[in-house]
């Protein structure tokens, strides 16, 4: 699997989304990033699917050009207006040519779920791997009105509870992606190291 961050070179804030090429052709995410749809359409014609892992503005808010561009069905965990789909922890959804498990890993957002396939983990915000509080394993920041650091923490071992070893990919909401290098990190040790440090119960962003 060979994900393509299309708001990669954006100049405001938005999420990660993802473009994975395949037998169901996927975005994971659409991000806010305004020309989204011309970048997606300088890898392919068409979109078959979007899938969420929650809703937050930055997540979502390119969601009707897209969908309107593409004509693509629309998979989330929460209802939405133009849901197609529900998720739900423990469904499986194709994603290019691979089969994800859905895992329900709220705490930053209620509605939160990751994506888990024989090789790549979708992690939305639960956690990430550099978001400028933390190098090498960070999380999603829990310290707003509905966010709950414990139910993050939860979600976080939920996520090594089900983690295939064969996963060598993490590609988060925010931050650089990961791939595993045999003679360093591998995506559990970097979710490892973001539980540990979610455990420690300080607020990442602590002038705020």
């Amino acid at each position: 699997m060979e994900p393509i961050n299309v708001t990669a070179d954006a100049d405001v804030f938005t999420s990660n989304a993802y473009l994975v090429d395949g037998e169901t052709t996927t975005l994971v995410d659409v991000g806010s990033m305004a020309g989204v749809v011309d970048v997606v359409t300088e890898h392919v014609e068409t979109v078959d699917q979007v899938v969420l892992t929650h809703q937050h503005a930055d997540h979502v808010g390119q969601l009707d050009a897209v969908l309107d561009a593409f004509d693509a069905e629309l998979f989330a965990y929460d209802e939405h207006p133009r849901r197609t789909g529900a998720l739900a922890d423990g469904d499986t959804v194709s994603i290019g040519d691979e089969t994800a498990e859905v895992v329900y890993t709220p705490g930053h957002a209620t509605d939160h779920i990751s994506f888990v396939s024989e090789s790549a983990l979708f992690s939305g915000d639960v956690v990430v791997y550099n978001d400028g509080a933390f190098d090498d394993g960070s999380f999603g920041r829990t310290d707003r009105p509905g966010q709950s650091r414990e139910r993050l923490i939860q979600s976080l071992g939920d996520l090594l509870d089900r983690l295939p070893e064969s996963v060598s990919g993490m590609y988060p909401g925010h931050g650089n992606a990961f791939e595993a290098d045999a003679a360093g990190d591998n995506v559990q040790t970097v979710i490892e190291r973001a539980l540990k440090r979610a455990e420690r119960r300080e607020l990442k962003y602590p002038d705020e």
